[in-house]
């Protein structure tokens, strides 16, 4: 019979999926933003299973540790045995140990624990300790069971006794940990000096570093957790050392990047952001066809360039311009009004996903972007927009600056001078059709009110 019954009438089949499994041996964090809560977002997020086996219970939030249990040493060691037991452990990785008979215990279990991430918490962020004294000396033994180990500098400087202050510090460092026996060491480089945050992955076969832009915020909470959870669960997917150390060090600058904004402290950082980030792509993807349909209808003509015009939206966490929708093929004038050539895809804009991303360094709530014909008639009508706007000199763009990366730097450039965020910013040279404003907004209706508000301003003046 066609069509089939209804769902609530008969027996579904189920379609279990296969998930590598992960387990944290690890402290409960009871503010939830770092210890085992942290590992368990942060490797569901990453596409495993989380597994756990809590080592002590800590009262725990935002501002400090106020108190801290060791739970029985048999019962660590039985929630380790149950999980190895009845799982196909993938991959396993260290937190808040405690004491040196935890960390014996682990030793113990070494050849059961595949993929072993050892991230020696020693201290919270609020700079409370989480290990005994007495215990330093223990995580040689562990170090020499670990796949990587991942100090911070402060860290590295206990376990190596040498000060990690550069990044030269730091490979020696690295050098000491591998030659204790561990398979490969990342120093982290967050407590290092320097604009530029430099992780330094030290392995038998050489050095390899990760940059990235040091992020001005304090909510760094739960940032080691889940930088060795991520690794931990990009090593169970079969990823390779460098390729699973790149992608959680993307992962962790995003997260400290859009922390979350939680309890009377620095706060914590977003372990599901780049799980949010992907779930958005479907929501701004139709966004930005909700801003052309909207362009369309009103028809802009007068406001598209010579080699049409360019709206691009970003998903709310947006890095890079693959996390940036537009129209492929842009919008373009024809004999009955404005139309657009494709679809929406991401990675289809450059110029504009890039100033777009550059306006949101300044502005992270900035969603939506359009490039318009930049006309004599158009920059007066800026004027009449609910923002400021501001300016560049295209002619004075450096030597170093590459002349497709023009925009982008001015871009930079004009909301680095402003006193509050521009809703556009344009070049003042050569004024004339192939030049252009660009128009920003944080909403949907945001930036289709403004692009109606420039075309409205020129039609009254013609």
């Amino acid at each position: 019979m066609w069509p089939p019954a209804k769902a609530s009438d008969m027996t579904r089949a189920d379609a279990p999926v296969t998930l590598p499994v992960v387990l944290t041996v690890a402290g409960s964090d009871s503010g939830g933003g770092a210890g085992i809560q942290a590992d368990l977002k942060t490797i569901e997020a990453c596409g495993g299973f989380g597994t756990s086996a809590i080592t002590s219970v800590t009262a725990q939030n935002t501002t400090g540790v106020q108190g801290q249990h060791l739970l029985p040493i048999e019962e660590i060691e039985a929630q380790i045995e149950a999980v190895t037991g009845d799982f196909d452990v993938a991959a396993v990785k260290t937190g808040m140990l405690a004491t040196s008979e935890v960390i014996d215990l682990v030793v113990d279990h070494a050849a059961d624990l595949p993929n072993l991430v050892v991230d020696p918490v020693m201290v919270a962020a609020s700079g409370d300790r989480l290990l005994a004294a007495e215990a330093e000396d223990a995580y040689e033994s562990l170090i020499a069971e670990a796949t990587v180990v991942t100090p911070n500098a402060d860290e590295a400087a206990v376990l190596t006794g040498r000060d990690v202050d550069d990044a030269a510090a730091a490979e020696q460092a690295g050098r000491d940990l591998v030659e204790m026996g561990a398979d490969s060491a990342l120093v982290k480089g967050g407590h290092v000096p320097g604009d530029a945050v430099v992780d330094t992955l030290v392995t038998e076969d050489g050095v390899t570093t990760f940059r990235h832009d040091r992020i001005d915020t304090e909510a760094t909470h739960g940032s080691g957790c889940t930088l060795s959870s991520a690794i931990a669960t990009q090593l169970a997917h079969g990823d390779d050392l460098p390729t699973a150390v790149g992608s959680s060090v993307d992962l962790l600058a995003s997260a400290v990047r859009y922390n979350v904004d939680i309890g009377e402290g620095p706060g914590a950082v977003h372990h599901l952001v780049q799980a949010r980030n992907d779930a958005a792509h479907h929501p701004t993807s139709e966004a930005v066809e909700r801003v052309v349909s909207a362009l369309v209808e009103a028809d802009v003509s007068g406001l598209v360039p010579e080699r049409g015009m360019t709206v691009a939206g970003a998903t709310p966490y947006a890095e890079t311009p693959d996390a940036v929708a537009a129209v492929e093929g842009r919008i373009a004038r024809t004999m009955d009004g404005v139309r657009p050539n494709r679809g929406v895809r991401f990675g289809a804009s450059t110029t504009v996903a890039r100033a777009l991303l550059t306006a949101r360094e300044h502005d992270p709530s900035l969603r939506f972007a359009i490039d318009c014909r930049l006309t004599d008639a158009v920059e007066d009508a800026l004027s009449s927009l609910d923002g400021t706007s501001a300016s560049y000199d295209p002619g004075k763009r450096p030597d170093g600056v590459a002349a497709d990366a023009t925009a982008q730097w001015g871009v930079d450039r004009a909301f680095g001078a402003s006193d509050d965020p521009p809703v556009a910013v344009v070049g003042r040279e050569g004024l004339g059709t192939d030049e252009h404003a660009m128009l920003f907004g944080a909403t949907v209706d945001a930036i289709v009110s403004r692009v109606k508000t420039v075309h409205e301003a020129v039609d009254d003046g013609a």
